[in-house]
């Protein structure tokens, strides 16, 4: 069923109390305009400026009543059921007067069967009303809505600039329309305008930049820190399971068409010794899949007062799915789902919640999540089907080392070729891939003091010097190792 076919249902069941929160205002009144056309009964707005006015009759003339009491004291005595928009009428549901004649209405104490509606961003209502109040959701533009404002815009800039055609990538366009979903008709439009306009183009570099705009449009409590740089395959040594299990699906994630149908792939949990590269997977998921990275530090959304956690989870995870296609990443999860914290049930409302949505989602939300200490992990999370594959990011054998070593190396404007980096992979068994970076670090230090270039023996001294976290926490490493054998999957 549609929201207007919705919407009419509401008003046809004489719904006493409805609540909109948007900022379309214009979109809200034509739905409203719409629907009234299918259930006939008379229609109303009254905002502070042009008090009550009649919409479905020609001459649409204004009663005055600028004041919020007097307006519901009229709409009280109205002897024909109608239907009333009252905008932005926050502010005046404080006052003792305006909730007692509301009460009066929905409660249809003396008056005919009306319909309240409150139009405005944000309600927070009181309780008085919360029993008798609906809330009605205005649809967001889909897909071909999407394209056809693509279209209009182009021919618009085409108008404007002498007939000149906007130059059209048609996969990239695609790409846009796809990025565009979860926005209001006039953010997409906006944001659509300001990319053919910069250019008189669409092409593959607008959708990073489309991306990033609908990040900032849409995250407007900053729980999530976006990134569209997300980390390219090539810059991740070894790992080639994983790689490899991404690009398997990367096709059915993005909804691309396929001989076969297939379950689009929902998420991953990567468990691992510390400072192996789980975080730069996790980029390079987003990166293999082409799709922005959105990370969600758990342990922020923790707020003192009741409920506030919840919701703040809610938020974070409605904001990603209206900036899907993306990646989630939820960092270090088992600090915030322990399963011996001692938080009055908030962390375990958390994992409830989060668990139903990883069960119910619908939008191409990939999530990934990284883990430290799998111990701490609750039993629900690692139970089969929760996570498409758990992998294991492992010490780096010395193949990764020796490429570890050129990565690091190449990104500081050194030619890797230039140090035998087969002997320093053997003298750096044992270390993980943020050691193997701190050794050039270290390296480069040393190298400095002395006046000197950086040498493969500047290398060898420190890589001899160090003792890695393998060897300092020898027994919790080779325990969490030998525990993700017989359950995890390898990513190298």
């Amino acid at each position: 069923m549609g929201a207007n076919q919705d919407l009419a249902t509401l008003l046809r069941a004489r719904t006493p109390l409805l609540v909109v929160e948007s900022a379309e205002e214009g979109r809200v009144v034509e739905a409203f305009r719409h629907a009234i056309s299918q259930v006939l009964r008379p229609l109303y707005t009254w905002s502070i400026t042009d008090g009550l006015v009649r919409l479905d009759m020609d001459d649409e003339e204004s009663r005055g009543l600028p004041d919020a009491s007097l307006t519901l004291g009229a709409i009280k005595q109205f002897p024909e059921a109608g239907v009333f928009l009252l905008l932005d009428f926050q502010p005046y549901l404080r006052y003792p007067m305006t909730l007692r004649l509301m009460r009066e209405i929905v409660q249809r104490q003396g008056t005919a069967a009306h319909t309240l509606v409150l139009v405005g961003a944000r309600f927070e209502m009181p309780d008085d009303l919360v029993a008798y109040m609906t809330r009605f959701e205005l649809a967001l533009p889909d897909a071909q809505a999407l394209a056809q404002i693509v279209r209009e815009e182009a021919f618009q800039y085409s108008r404007e600039h002498g007939g000149r055609r906007v130059e059209v990538d048609a996969e990239a366009a695609r790409a846009i329309v796809r990025n565009l979903a979860g926005l209001t008709d006039a953010d997409a439009r906006r944001i659509v305008r300001k990319l053919i306009y910069d250019d008189g183009a669409l092409t593959a570099d607008d959708v990073p930049r489309l991306a990033e705009a609908k990040f900032r449009l849409l995250d407007r409590d900053s729980l999530l820190h976006f990134e569209y740089e997300t980390a390219r395959f090539a810059d991740v040594a070894g790992l080639a399971r994983l790689k490899r299990w991404v690009q398997q699906r990367e096709p059915a994630f993005l909804g691309k068409r396929m001989p076969v149908k297939l379950d689009p792939p929902k998420g991953m949990l990567l468990l691992g010794v510390q400072g192996c590269g789980k975080s730069l997977a996790a980029k390079a998921v987003a990166g293999g899949f082409g799709v922005p990275l959105l990370r969600l530090d758990i342990g922020t959304l923790y707020n003192k007062y009741h409920g506030e956690t919840e919701r703040n989870l809610r938020a974070a995870l409605k904001s990603a799915e209206l900036l899907a296609p993306c990646v989630l990443w939820l960092d270090e999860i088992e600090k915030a789902l322990a399963a011996e914290s001692n938080d009055d049930g908030v962390s375990r409302r958390v994992l409830g919640y989060l668990l139903t949505w990883m069960a119910e989602r619908k939008a191409p939300v990939f999530l990934v999540a990284t883990a430290n200490d799998v111990q701490a992990l609750p039993p629900e999370l690692l139970r089969k089907g929760r996570f498409d594959e758990i992998f294991f990011v492992d010490l780096p054998d010395a193949t990764t080392r020796a490429e570890v070593l050129r990565i690091h190396l190449a990104r500081r404007g050194l030619d890797a070729d230039a140090f035998d980096r087969a002997a320093l992979a053997e003298v750096s068994e044992g270390f993980s891939g943020a050691e193997l970076e701190q050794l050039v670090v270290a390296a480069l230090y040393a190298a400095a003091a002395e006046g000197k270039p950086l040498e493969t023996r500047h290398l060898d001294e420190e890589a001899r010097a160090t003792r890695p976290l393998s060897v300092i926490m020898a027994d919790r490493v080779e325990a969490l190792r030998a525990w993700a054998r017989e359950r995890t999957v390898p990513a190298d």
